[in-house]
């Protein structure tokens, strides 16, 4: 039996989109072990994964350590790699290729770049969706491909029936008004008044909640629905997840909850601004779908409300 390595570092939604990708790996390589190469925050989640066998730590310290580079590319080469499969394809992991295997194709290192069309440039083939651009990576490596246009992140649920009974959550609509503050065009500033139509037009039928994560907090206290945390912490991924697969629907902006969300199989929509599409992130599903608008700023309460159906 020998060894397959699929880095994926993150992000948050990345993890969860190459949940298919990495599930027709493992079926096409049921005789080999897999490993997942990832950064600090997704290590014990990979953990939790049943189709891999370990889960190496990478810090992602500078080119110019060497003495930490020397180390994980000692771990690396110990474990006698016969494949890897790159699902990050960054500059970074372009880099370990040419140190650890520095002529070699996608025979030996699948990657966008060693799998790209001969008569297709980068960019062209970057303006495909990220599900499209994985598929196209295993299938030109040789694997059938069954789930990496539909990933199932339902491996990541954990058991949360004593933050359910403390909370009493019966049915909740869960909501996203979250991201990160330098991706402001991402944000919708109605989700206030969006809470407001909820509860006064569905009779309280549905608790409304929010899930904040650790730097969210103090933002969090600025909105009328229940915070649920974690004995005052945030909760953690595979508790997040749970969440969401248990909820009755999900509004969010483009951040790595909504992109959860659409690959747990749950019913949601998110909000696009101008920053991307819809089409290029992947997270339009069966049950999940988008909003996309110029300007984020213009898109009333009452026209997402509508799009609300339970």
């Amino acid at each position: 039996m020998s060894n397959i390595l699929i880095i994926k570092h993150g992000s948050l939604g990345d993890i969860a989109q190459a949940s298919g990708a990495i599930q027709d790996i493992y079926e096409n390589n049921k005789d080999h072990k897999l490993y997942v190469m990832t950064s600090k925050p997704y290590l014990d989640l990979y953990k939790k994964n049943p189709l891999i066998t370990d889960v190496i730590l990478d810090k992602r310290l500078s080119r110019f350590n060497l003495i930490y580079l020397y180390l994980l590319m000692r771990k690396i080469k110990k474990l006698k790699f016969i494949k890897v499969f790159d699902l990050q394809n960054s500059s970074r992991t372009s880099f370990y290729k040419k140190v650890l295997f520095p002529n070699s194709n996608y025979n030996s290192w699948s990657s966008s770049e060693t799998t790209l069309p001969s008569n297709t440039t980068k960019e062209e083939f970057d303006k495909l969706s990220v599900l499209e651009r994985f598929d196209h990576q295993l299938k030109i490596s040789g694997l059938n491909t069954k789930h990496t246009l539909k990933p199932n992140f339902g491996w990541s649920c954990s058991d949360i029936s004593e933050i359910n009974s403390k909370f009493k959550l019966g049915k909740y609509i869960i909501l996203f008004p979250f991201c990160s503050p330098h991706l402001h065009l991402k944000k919708w500033p109605y989700y206030n008044e969006l809470i407001k139509l909820i509860k006064g037009e569905l009779k309280n039928e549905y608790k409304v909640v929010i899930a904040p994560g650790p730097n969210e907090l103090q933002e969090a206290q600025n909105f009328n629905a229940e915070c649920i945390l974690d004995n005052g912490k945030s909760l953690k991924i595979p508790q997040l997840s749970s969440l969401i697969k248990n909820s009755s629907f999900v509004v969010a902006n483009d951040t790595g909850p909504a992109h959860m969300s659409a690959h747990l199989g749950v019913k949601g929509i998110a909000l696009f601004g101008s920053h991307t599409t819809a089409y290029k992130v992947s997270i339009e599903r069966e049950k999940f779908k988008a909003i996309q608008v110029t300007d984020l700023k213009k898109l009333s309460a009452r026209k997402v409300f509508e799009k609300i159906i339970l």
